[in-house]
């Protein structure tokens, strides 16, 4: 039997106004390679991604200002806004739709649009899970029955989507999915580099845009298959030559320590992934161990 958490995932992905990527759309396969010379928009699409994901975080402000501002990323002297939109598939139901309007304001940007709808059969209006306008902000409120607005303090700079209370298990899953889609780069190892700084132990499936929770990570992903412990341990220790340690107690800090000594670059590939139950990791280029 296919479990509907297999079936759920992203469907479109549209594009207008990012850097070369004036008008785009994409359909999302379970796997999607993308081919093609340098500055055709490999890695604007990625970032797009990563964009969407921090919409979903409540650290969009936080990635525009990684971009050097709204006004930086739009295409040249053709867009005069940022329209993205991506939809996920609901088993037995209609795609959920989400769309993101940014417009620049001066030295910062407002968020003049953002929809979170899904579609319904028999000739019905689609069903609003949020829908603002500018400083006008509605969400779907399961008590009321209704769109209702924010009776709390709204950050303009951040979209609804990171913002309002829990919804129904479709939009619910939605934000969760795209909250934890994730670009690997080129990690920055620098002396101050986050993936340096002590790192607290709390519960982290994934080890962060920079690195930052790594840490956690790598713990989580050990404790979370206990069944198959041993097993990951030895895979470890042949990825990793026996140079990490993890160990059992909890631990409330820990950081990374560089074997032998500075490390040659200051930067490094990783990507560290679980796949029913077995770790996998690449291009490392320089061997690390967790400190406790």
């Amino acid at each position: 039997m296919v479990s509907e958490a297999s079936t759920t995932r992203f469907k479109d992905l549209s594009i207008q106004g990012f850097r070369r990527l004036y008008d785009v759309r994409l359909a999302l396969r379970p796997l999607c390679v993308m081919i093609g010379a340098n500055g055709t928009g490999k890695t604007s699409v990625l970032d797009v991604l990563s964009l969407l994901a921090s919409s979903a975080q409540g650290r969009l402000s936080e990635s525009i200002t990684d971009l050097s501002g709204l006004a930086r990323v739009l295409t040249y002297d053709r867009a005069e806004e940022l329209r993205l939109g991506i939809s996920m598939t609901v088993p037995q139901h209609e795609p959920l739709e989400y769309s993101l309007g940014l417009r620049p304001q001066g030295v910062t940007y407002v968020i003049n649009e953002e929809k979170l709808s899904q579609r319904r059969q028999q000739g019905r209006r689609p069903f609003s899970h949020i829908d603002s306008r500018g400083p006008d902000i509605k969400y779907f409120e399961a008590e009321q029955k209704r769109l209702v607005r924010p009776n709390w303090e709204h950050k303009p700079l951040e979209t609804s989507l990171a913002q309002v209370p829990k919804m129904f298990r479709e939009p619910e899953e939605f934000r969760n999915r795209l909250s934890s889609s994730t670009f690997y780069h080129v990690l920055n190892v620098d002396s101050r580099s986050p993936v340096r700084l002590p790192q607290a132990l709390l519960p982290a499936a994934l080890p962060g845009k920079n690195g930052e929770e790594l840490v956690s990570c790598l713990f989580y992903l050990r404790e979370a298959e206990r069944l198959v412990s041993r097993r990951s341990r030895t895979l470890f220790a042949l990825r990793f030559h026996d140079s990490i340690v993890l160990t059992s107690p909890p631990l409330r800090r820990a950081r990374l320590l560089w074997r032998g000594g500075r490390p040659d670059s200051h930067s490094l590939s990783i990507c560290i992934s679980c796949q029913r139950g077995r770790f996998a990791s690449c291009g490392l280029r320089h061997y690390y161990r967790v400190l406790v």
